[in-house]
């Protein structure tokens, strides 16, 4: 069995932390390879979409408008960069907004966001059921909500309920 040791230095598991991993015998095939990155590049395209459209939602939910300044502030980002993304939104059909005015869902920007505020639930719901604390499953659940497949949310229901009986 191939093992490599892992140090984790600069990892989330902290200083002083080791693991062994099992090294991989063979390699997938290439169509298999290239279809996995493509599923994480498309998921981290929609990512930005997705935390963009619940923003919003979420700020006109609880003061009756979004403004580019308050994504900006919450997101962490420059002004800039919120300008490019509503404008790139916009002309996807998630957002509506004019210069210097609120920013609106429009009704394919407002089913993206309930679709992404229910996967983000599940799998906080799930991380939770598993044990993991309420603020990591939080923080958690924030990054997974994005790349977790239909399958793998279908099973997280079926565990949670299964727990919960």
């Amino acid at each position: 069995m191939n093992q490599i040791g892992y140090n984790g230095q600069n990892s989330r598991l902290g200083p002083g932390t080791s693991i062994v991993m099992e090294k991989a015998k063979n390699l997938r095939s290439v169509a298999d390879q290239a279809a996995a990155f493509n599923h994480v590049r498309l998921a981290h395209q929609t990512e930005v979409a997705e935390d963009y459209v619940e923003l919003v939602d979420d700020l006109i939910e609880e003061k009756g408008e979004a403004r580019a300044v308050d994504l900006a502030e919450r997101l962490g980002v420059s002004a800039a960069t919120v300008n490019k993304t509503v404008k790139r939104l916009q002309r996807e059909g998630y957002l509506n907004a004019a210069p210097y005015r609120s920013i609106f869902l429009t009704d394919q920007g407002k089913a993206m966001a309930v679709a992404s505020r229910e996967r983000h639930q599940l799998v906080y719901n799930f991380l939770r059921a598993i044990g993991v604390s309420e603020q990591t499953a939080e923080l958690d659940a924030e990054g997974v909500e994005h790349h977790v497949s239909e399958e793998t949310l279908a099973c997280f229901e079926a565990l949670i309920k299964k727990t919960a009986k």
